[in-house]
């Protein structure tokens, strides 16, 4: 079958078909008839032709560091609850928190196999930079803030400044910090910077000396709580990058006999799951991590479908969450 005969069996023009499967404007008795022809026949046309002829693949790059991550799971689901329902298809990369594969997979998706990326990234290197600045295709960054480059970011300094101030004026004035890589701008370095200043403007400077760095694991968490409490053994409070590391710190805790949050109070980050079945719940930080990758999509489809070129930088906000 082919659209000729298609248009034959329709009683409509090729032309009528062909504006059909690119979603032109034709009228509903038309659309109607095409419709019946392709059901009775079953008739799909050629990606590959459909590709030469209009340029486009119909498919959108999407790079994450990992799948097992509660973030960027909501993120993705974010990306799929909006690209699902368009004409586009997702092909997933996954880098396994690898910066050298995300820049093969830039360059490999930049070679026209899709028509836009989604960059989800935790750091940006020399490489990622001159891959970016070099891209044929539209890309928006999400999760970090890269100037000059249409991304959708989380206000993470805030957050974590006013969580360490929610926890200092609940009376924990000797508090810790498990933090991520200070490579990793938005996890890594902006919480980081947000629990010095909180502590700094509090009258604390000295706490932010109380700090590790830990993997994004609960392991790690658990490991680096027992790392911090042999070299500051008085703590009252731990702040958390992320709620996986929280989880970790509260095992770890559990295990030692001391009781949460009686004599150590424990924050997270990113109202995971985690935070609600620990024993008691966390205090965290609700990012919109699904809002985060619906938004993405809508600015790569604008880019698409109206050309936009103008940058566009969304910050999201955030709340924190108490247990109850």
């Amino acid at each position: 079958m082919n659209i000729a005969e298609i248009a034959k069996l329709a009683g409509v023009s090729s032309a009528a078909v062909s504006r059909y499967f690119n979603n032109g404007h034709i009228s509903d008795e038309k659309k109607e008839a095409i419709r019946k022809v392709v059901e009775e026949t079953g008739y799909r046309p050629s990606v590959q032709a459909q590709t030469l002829r209009t340029k486009r693949t119909k498919m959108i790059g999407v790079i994450v560091p990992k799948v097992a991550s509660a973030s960027i799971g909501r993120i993705v689901e974010g990306i799929l609850s909006i690209l699902n329902e368009s004409e586009y298809q997702t092909l997933l990369a996954v880098t396994q928190n690898n910066p050298q594969k995300e820049s093969e997979y830039l360059s490999a998706f930049n070679n026209k196999q899709v028509d836009g990326v989604i960059l989800s990234a935790t750091v940006f290197t020399a490489e990622h930079k001159r891959i970016l600045k070099n891209m044929l295709v539209p890309v928006v960054i999400v999760g970090q803030h890269l100037t000059g480059y249409h991304c959708v970011f989380h206000d993470d300094y805030h957050a974590a400044y006013d969580l360490t101030k929610l926890l200092l004026q609940k009376g924990r004035q000797r508090l810790g910090y498990i933090g991520a890589l200070q490579q990793d701008k938005a996890v890594g370095a902006e919480r980081y910077r947000g629990f010095c200043d909180a502590v700094s403007d509090m009258g604390y400077g000295c706490l932010a000396q109380n700090a590790v760095t830990a993997d994004f694991s609960i392991a790690s968490g658990y490991e680096k709580t027992k790392e911090l409490l042999e070299r500051c053994s008085n703590l009252d409070g731990l702040v958390c990058a992320t709620d996986t590391m929280a989880a970790g710190a509260m095992q770890y805790l559990g295990e030692q006999g001391i009781e949460v949050p009686k004599q150590i109070v424990v924050a997270g980050q990113g109202d995971s799951d985690m935070a609600r079945v620990t024993a008691p719940p966390l205090i965290t930080v609700h990012y919109s991590y699904e809002r985060c990758g619906e938004i993405a999509v809508q600015m790569l489809m604008e880019m698409l479908e109206k050309g936009e070129a103008s940058i566009k930088e969304v910050k999201l906000g955030y709340y924190i969450v108490e247990a109850s």
